[in-house]
């Protein structure tokens, strides 16, 4: 994505476009192109473009593929918002919570002139799509978390015509595949310190957040409702490049139960940036890169395999260790191995909380993994909720039969001594309840559990 600099884009060539400085490639969640920059793609060698995962070619099937062949159909019709166009109808149709609606002032996206602390830009997400609209924009951003391709994009004009789901053609993937995202294809949450502009203010750093950041380095350039307690963030303010970075006191930003009053609210179709929606955010987008990232090592594996006779008995030893480094990623993410350790209780503003906590699946009892804790930590039960996800479920055999394995190990204490400590936050008691509910809920990973 770029943002944050006055140089005239209109007129890069695709060559000075790739010479830009590393610091004005930034994104927040979503980029699309904009600019009519023909060759991109054709300069870029991103390696899941050749086989075996072909990604640019290889035919994506994922909810917003389905969405697509079911407005050719005439089986859904999507209604034009006189204010913020296909958004509610999108958002109805793909069950997306609006409560989920993050705000971001910063100017971190290709639609960024219309991106101020008056209209901030808005993410939407479940588990397998991401939605992002700006006031004023001309169209609708998606990603789309797809089994095979990792995560696709795409975009929707809001015109108010036959609408159109167009799937990017490579632009997006300047900013949304490196070694943030994992080097796959996908989605990522961005802290930056933010001038009362909405300007990046880029010499002060950024940070790259999910479940591990510290607080005090999550959300520059969102706003955030809801409290916290003595712990601070970087949301709800606003910086000068000629501010002392050490010295700016966070407090001014925390504990806000509402929006600014200089916002424009009456644009958006919920009056909340909620902070528990805004952790639930960072947790996923990484964990769906490394579901990503799994899928793709073992298809490069198998191919590697096969194209040099190496795939009898098993497969090379080459792909044991890529596919075994692949799952100690996976495995430590998945039990919030590292999570930063919550110091004050955490509280939103909206419904997400309470109505994410009730989803399903959920045993008799009425436990499940997605319900909450944010007292000292995000979850109750420590084990991600994407195990439910259809990029779990797709996950080559080899990957899941060494991830099934670990996962056994760690929830009957049955792993070496050596590691046992990466997981000293699961207490005997949070391992039988997890084991309970993926016995009662998850057919797979329930099967390891219950002989």
């Amino acid at each position: 994505m770029l943002c944050g600099t006055k140089i005239p884009f209109a007129k890069l060539s695709a060559s000075q476009f790739g010479l830009l400085p590393v610091r004005y490639l930034f994104l927040a969640l979503c980029c699309f192109p904009q600019l009519g920059i023909q060759s991109l793609k054709a300069q870029s060698s991103f390696d899941f473009y050749q086989k075996p995962i072909q990604y640019q070619t290889a035919k994506d099937d994922n909810a917003i593929t389905h969405l697509k062949q079911a407005l050719q159909d005439g089986d859904v019709k999507l209604d034009f918002h006189p204010r913020r166009g296909y958004l509610d109808s999108i958002l109805s149709v793909l069950q997306i919570p609006v409560d989920s609606q993050a705000l971001v002032y910063s100017k971190t996206s290709l639609q960024l002139r219309p991106i101020n602390p008056t209209t901030p830009r808005a993410l939407y997400f479940n588990d397998s799509v991401y939605v992002g609209w700006v006031p004023g924009g001309d169209r609708l951003e998606f990603i789309a978390s797809d089994p095979t391709l990792g995560s696709v994009f795409y975009s929707l004009q809001q015109t108010n015509a036959s609408p159109r789901l167009v799937r990017d053609k490579g632009e997006c993937l300047q900013c949304h595949a490196n070694r943030r995202t994992h080097e796959v294809p996908g989605p990522l949450v961005r802290s930056l310190y933010t001038s009362a502009s909405g300007q990046p203010v880029y010499n002060f750093g950024n940070f790259l957040s999910d479940h591990s950041s510290p607080l005090h380095e999550r959300w520059g350039g969102y706003y955030v409702t809801g409290t916290h307690g003595k712990m601070l963030h970087m949301g709800n303010m606003f910086i000068s490049r000629d501010d002392d970075v050490d010295n700016i006191d966070f407090s001014q930003g925390a504990n806000r139960l509402s929006l600014p009053r200089n916002m424009n609210v009456d644009l958006y179709p919920t009056n909340t940036s909620d902070i528990v929606a805004l952790m639930v955010l960072e947790h996923q987008t990484q964990m769906q890169n490394l579901l990503s990232k799994a899928i793709y090592e073992e298809r490069r594996a198998e191919h590697y395999d096969g194209t040099f006779g190496l795939d009898k008995n098993g497969g090379s030893d080459f792909t044991k260790r890529r596919i075994d480094r692949v799952v100690a990623e996976l495995v430590d993410y998945l039990f919030f191995v590292d999570e930063f350790a919550l110091t004050s209780p955490i509280t939103g503003t909206s419904m997400f909380a309470r109505d994410f906590s009730k989803r399903e699946p959920r045993t008799k009892s009425g436990q499940s993994l997605y319900q909450f804790d944010l007292n000292t930590r995000m979850f109750k039960y420590p084990l991600s909720y994407m195990v439910y996800t259809d990029a779990f479920k797709r996950l080559g055999p080899k990957t899941t039969s060494a991830l099934h394995r670990q996962i056994h190990q760690i929830l009957t204490d049955s792993l070496s001594t050596t590691n046992e400590t990466r997981f000293d936050h699961l207490t005997p008691e949070t391992k039988a309840t997890i084991r309970q509910i993926l016995i009662e809920t998850h057919p797979e990973l329930g099967k390891l559990f219950s002989s």
